[in-house]
């Protein structure tokens, strides 16, 4: 591990730390990952009880205006694209409010004409009524621009960095806003700043070297928890899935790494959340419920009107940036174009039995608006 400190947070606006440190020796030092799991085990045990807050995601647009290589919605996909009314969002949240959810991630493509604050304002106000916890993952905003959204009654913020190797960054993403790597870096500060509660970052396993990348998410969770110390600070590893566009990833992380680096990121943060997502197999998902991880999605859709085909009368195609009619043969099946596929496609209520069943307890609301009131 000579030098890597260096090498995997170099240019970064953060360095080295205590907790950092600690993430290395337990990711790459010589503690066997049985004995790291008994450990994490009992960290998560004593910081978040035999609890696991559930969540959905609900996509409000797949259009986007960035051209990014790994991404489903990126502008150069000729997809089925589009944008959710705000009644149709609350339909979309009504059925997941009727399932037993009671927390939801709002989720976009990154285009800020379809997409604009006050639409993204108007989105919330409309899930509020039905959670009591509702984040968005958009595209980075300034902090005048996170205040209104955080008004409307968003309390958390999601926002990863996908990869912190900077040369990764500017080859994955080719065009657009998103280009900018610093704009995205800051932006959960920004969103600390606006009032945010809860700030979730990650990175996406398979545009760079892992080892050096979890190295590097380290670092931020570091950085956050001493700057942004009042608020919930998240932290996710997704690891790429097959979706529009075909591409590949440079690099693979096995389900032993995967399953070592949650250990160790528990071990070495033990108050920070860890959120695993449907991207995960059923097997590994069930096995790493006890191990750290304190917050998981189920019965996913990622396209915009996948829980009740709400928009479907408006698809539309886009070639290069260019909106293009659908032809009539699409129309008798057509659906948006989902940003990835899920690997887990349990409901809600199998995945709360499946917690039940190894002795935890099912989380559908942990929060309310009235305790800060």
């Amino acid at each position: 591990m000579s030098g890597w400190p260096g090498s995997a947070l170099e240019g970064l606006p953060f360095g080295q730390s205590a907790q950092v440190a600690r993430f290395e020796e337990l990711m790459f030092g010589p503690v066997r990952l049985e004995e790291l799991a008994e450990q994490a085990r009992w960290e998560t045990r004593k910081y978040f009880g035999r609890t696991m807050r559930l969540f959905a995601p609900l996509y409000l647009s797949n259009e986007c205006v960035n051209t990014c290589q790994y991404c489903g919605f990126s502008k150069d996909n000729p997809i089925r694209r589009v944008t959710l009314k705000p009644e149709e969002v609350e339909a979309e949240a009504r059925h997941l409010a009727g399932t037993g959810f009671r927390s939801v991630l709002l989720v976009s493509g990154e285009h800020p004409r379809e997409v604009p604050v006050d639409y993204l304002s108007e989105c919330v106000r409309r899930t509020v009524p039905l959670f009591p916890t509702v984040a968005i993952e958009v595209a980075p905003l300034e902090v005048e621009e996170y205040r209104p959204v955080v008004a409307a009654g968003a309390e958390g913020l999601v926002l990863y960095q996908e990869t912190y190797d900077r040369a990764a960054y500017a080859e994955m993403h080719v065009s657009g806003p998103k280009r900018n790597f610093d704009e995205r870096l800051l932006g959960p500060e920004r969103g600390y700043e606006a009032g945010f509660r809860r700030i979730g970052v990650g990175v996406l396993i398979g545009l760079a070297d892992w080892r050096k990348e979890l190295v590097a998410l380290a670092g931020h969770l570091s950085h956050l928890m001493r700057v942004g110390w009042r608020a919930q600070i998240t932290l996710a590893l997704p690891r790429l899935r097959p979706a529009a566009g075909g591409f590949q990833p440079r690099v693979a992380m096995s389900d032993r790494d995967f399953v070592r680096a949650i250990c160790a990121y528990r071990v070495a943060f033990p108050q920070a959340g860890i959120v695993l997502s449907t991207r995960e197999p059923k097997k590994l998902r069930n096995g790493l419920m006890e191990l750290g991880v304190t917050m998981m999605s189920a019965g996913s859709e990622t396209e915009p009107g996948g829980y009740t085909g709400v928009g479907k009368e408006r698809l539309h195609r886009t070639v290069r940036g260019r909106e293009v009619a659908l032809e009539a043969s699409e129309w008798e099946r057509a659906q948006a174009t989902e940003q990835f596929e899920i690997s887990d496609e349990r409901s809600a209520e199998e995945l709360g039995m499946a917690l039940r069943q190894r002795g935890l307890d099912p989380v559908w609301k942990d929060w309310d608006r009235a305790l800060t009131s």
